[in-house]
C-alpha cells in the first residue's frame, strides 16, 4: 500500500514564497533551458530559408530585423542565455564544492550580472528598431 502526501492546492500560490534562492535558481535554470530549446527550433527554421536561395534568406533576415518586437525578443534571448550561462557556471562551482556556503549570494550575483549585461546591451539591439 502506498502512502499519499497532501501537497495542497495547485492554486495555493502562497507556497511560492517558501522557495529558497536555490529553488528559484533551479526554476529559472529549467525555464531558460526550455526557452533556449524553443529558440533553437526557431533559429533552424529561419536558417532553412537559405535552402531557397541567398535572396530568400536575406529577405527573411531583413524582414525580421525590421520588426521592433523581434529586436525586443532578441534582448530577452540575451537575458535568457546570459543567465543560463552564469547559473550553469555557478552550478559547476557548487558541484565542485566551491562556494557551497554562498549559494544564495552567487545566485543573486548571477541575476544582477545578467541585468547589468542586458541593460548595457539594449542600445545595440534596439538601434534603428523604432
Amino acid at each position: 500500500m502506498s502512502e499519499s502526501y497532501d501537497r495542497g492546492l495547485v492554486e495555493d500560490f502562497g507556497r511560492w514564497t517558501e522557495f529558497s534562492a536555490g529553488m528559484w535558481a533551479w526554476v529559472f535554470h529549467k525555464f531558460t533551458g526550455w526557452v533556449l530549446v524553443g529558440y533553437l527550433f526557431t533559429h533552424i527554421s529561419v536558417l532553412s530559408t537559405s535552402l531557397q536561395g541567398a535572396q530568400a534568406y536575406n529577405n527573411t533576415l531583413s524582414g525580421l530585423e525590421s520588426l521592433a518586437v523581434v529586436r525586443i525578443l532578441e534582448v530577452g534571448l540575451l537575458a535568457v542565455a546570459v543567465f543560463h550561462i552564469l547559473n550553469g557556471i555557478r552550478l559547476l562551482f557548487v558541484d565542485l564544492g566551491v562556494g557551497l556556503e554562498a549559494q544564495d549570494k552567487s545566485f543573486y550575483a548571477s541575476l544582477v550580472l545578467t541585468g547589468v549585461i542586458v541593460v548595457a546591451s539594449v542600445p545595440t539591439f534596439l538601434t534603428g528598431a523604432f
